[in-house]
């Protein structure tokens, strides 16, 4: 997954991030190293707050930008 990259590209801490998500600073931490698995909500939610596609994140694809609704 692409999180962490995200995360450092957009200058954004993991405790922003976990404030966002409404979740501990821990379990996004677990989310980045995989020893937790992503729920879709929460999968949703990061691409939303990128502005990139659940693929991209997933790293189905290269191309970051969301689909058209």
């Amino acid at each position: 997954m692409r999180i962490k990259d995200l995360r450092e590209d957009n200058d954004v801490t993991q405790k922003e991030l976990a404030e966002y998500l409404h979740v501990k600073q821990n379990t996004y931490s677990q989310y980045e190293t995989g020893q937790r698995q992503l729920p879709i909500d929460t999968l949703i939610a990061l691409a939303k707050f990128y502005g990139v596609s659940t693929d991209y994140i997933l790293e189905l694809t290269d191309n970051p930008k969301p689909y058209k609704k």
